[in-house]
């Protein structure tokens, strides 16, 4: 009999026992997220600017939930990556199911963004309340992209709080291997969202 385990329940040491899921530190893996990154526009930059300044003005109201973060922080993102115009488009809480061959296990849940282009999944985006790590959300969204019905092709995802991102690389070809990129933290000096949008536009490029 199937065992049916929800998104929520997965941690890290599920993904290794059941799926051989590997972490993978060596650079050459994932080079997306530092090499050939394009140029923002000054008028990006501005605009980023006011993101940034809109996220750190609701850190004074707490709590920063999940649904404001993705209103906020991450639709605009999207929004002046260009992921809502074609050949993207975007699709909320899509439900997936993974089975393993052997163990007969089945993980469901739903992912809160899903970018698509022609029916293959790009990137799985999924937000965290501003009060957690990113390392909270990184088995589920592992879980998510494991469920790419692409498993040639490499799957990028991005974890965000609003105030910090973390892009990730997955390649189901033969053994699950992913690796991530550096953190992102918004609070830094200066503004990270000028690498996040780099990463996003050259991630979309080669997809």
């Amino acid at each position: 009999m199937n065992q049916i385990i929800q998104v929520k329940d997965v941690d890290l040491r599920l993904l290794i026992d059941r799926f051989g899921i590997q972490l993978v530190e060596y650079n050459e893996f994932f080079r997306e997220w530092q090499d050939d990154l394009p140029e923002i526009t000054d008028i990006e930059k501005q605009y980023l600017n006011k993101i940034k300044a809109g996220f750190v003005n609701l850190l004074n109201y707490p709590p920063l939930l999940e649904n404001v973060v993705r209103m906020a922080v991450l639709h605009p993102l999207l929004f002046l990556a260009d992921l809502y115009l074609q050949p993207f488009y975007a699709r909320s809480e899509e439900g997936i199911d993974i089975i393993t061959e052997d163990q007969g296990t089945i993980i469901k849940g739903k992912i809160n963004t899903l970018v698509l282009k022609d029916q293959f999944w790009i990137m799985v985006i999924e937000s965290k309340r501003a009060s957690y790590s990113v390392e909270a959300g990184l088995a589920q969204i592992l879980a998510y992209m494991l469920g790419n019905p692409n498993p040639e092709k490499p799957c990028y995802g991005m974890i965000t709080t609003g105030g910090n991102f973390v892009f990730i690389k997955l390649v189901r070809a033969g053994t699950p291997q992913y690796a991530l990129s550096n953190i992102f933290e918004v609070r830094n000096r200066g503004n990270a969202l000028y690498d996040v949008m780099k990463i996003l536009k050259h991630i979309c490029k080669l997809i």
